[in-house]
């Protein structure tokens, strides 16, 4: 289904490249497009997660590591990578303040997971566990394929939109629409490129969580780690993932705004209908939930009270924390 999934974005993505190849400069200009397309989707294949992971200035880690936040996020991952029976990925930190995280690559062989300083900085070692586990699961249910072509080629469309806006000559006999059409797809395949993210991330996202808590044996983390960034990250921006829009559909939550929602133009799911799922799957688990949202009840396992209303998630008292903590 993944490869189907695959398959089915690349033709996607290849024809809007070929519909802006055709306004720019008639058949011929389709036929260039086309070429450039399959190029780029082959190196896509097999370069895509190293210009991500080159963008966001990713550094490889081990448990020689000086500090002992990342000794401890790098050995849990392992860790966890191992018990899910899946070959060990390549462990990054990325400088940077906003809590968040993403995997990338081609296949779970040559797959690699990053997390922000800000993510270490920030939250307990239960819930960054929570949060690599999901990110584990991206790589077990073979989705960073996906993610990272989507957001390479994505981020073409974009770019040669832009330079069909500019560069499209003068002359309108060889382009349909002529101008006005220039500007219309100039606009409409960003568009387009965007909807096909979205329409993949929101199901993958849902799918990722479940996976993960059950790697992790614990939802209640994910769901607290959850809730943790999606309140610190509005605080904190994220100034490469604003340059690359194309990727945000990669991290664990949106990195550039806060208004996510379960609708046509979200990249991620809701992050309380997120939490939701993870405390249901938690009950399932016969775990009692620890971070229920406001209005959460279940008739099988009493819910602890909630405590007073914060900007930020409270960690429980008998939590356990990181080194750091």
């Amino acid at each position: 289904m993944n490869h189907l999934k695959t398959f089915a974005l690349l033709a996607v993505m290849t024809a809007l490249f070929m519909g802006i190849g055709f306004m720019v400069g008639g058949t011929s200009g389709m036929a260039i497009a086309f070429v450039v397309a399959a190029g780029m989707n082959l190196f896509s294949y097999w370069n895509a997660d190293k210009i991500v992971l080159k963008m966001y200035k990713a550094e490889v880690v081990d448990e020689s590591h000086p500090n002992a936040v990342v000794r401890a996020y790098v050995a849990d991952t392992k860790q966890m990578a191992l018990d899910a029976g899946m070959p060990l990925p390549k462990i990054t930190i990325i400088p940077n303040n906003q809590p968040n995280a993403f995997a990338t690559g081609r296949n779970p062989q040559n797959a690699a997971v990053a997390a922000t300083t800000g993510l270490l900085d920030m939250l307990t070692r239960a819930e960054i566990r929570g949060v690599m586990a999901h990110e584990l699961a991206h790589v077990k249910n073979r989705d960073t394929l996906t993610m990272t072509i989507t957001a390479t080629v994505a981020g073409a469309i974009s770019m040669l939109a832009n330079f069909a806006m500019f560069f499209g000559g003068s002359d309108d006999r060889e382009r349909p629409g002529g101008m006005i059409g220039t500007i219309a797809l100039m606009i409409l395949a960003p568009m387009a490129a965007g909807l096909v993210q979205m329409a993949i991330s929101r199901s993958r996202e849902y799918e990722a969580d479940r996976v993960g808590a059950e790697i992790a044996g614990d939802p209640d983390a994910l769901a607290s780690a959850l809730q943790k960034i999606e309140a610190y990250a509005r605080g904190n921006m994220n100034p490469q993932a604003e340059r690359n829009p194309a990727t945000a559909h990669m991290f664990i939550i949106n990195p550039l705004n806060g208004k996510g929602a379960d609708n046509l133009f979200s990249t991620h799911p809701a992050t309380h209908n997120r939490v939701r799922a993870l405390m249901e799957l938690a009950m399932k688990m016969g775990r009692s939930p620890r971070n229920a949202p406001q209005g959460f009840a279940s008739t099988s396992v009493p819910t602890t009270p909630s405590a007073p209303s914060t900007s930020v998630p409270t960690t429980p008292q008998d939590a356990p924390r990181g080194p750091w903590g």
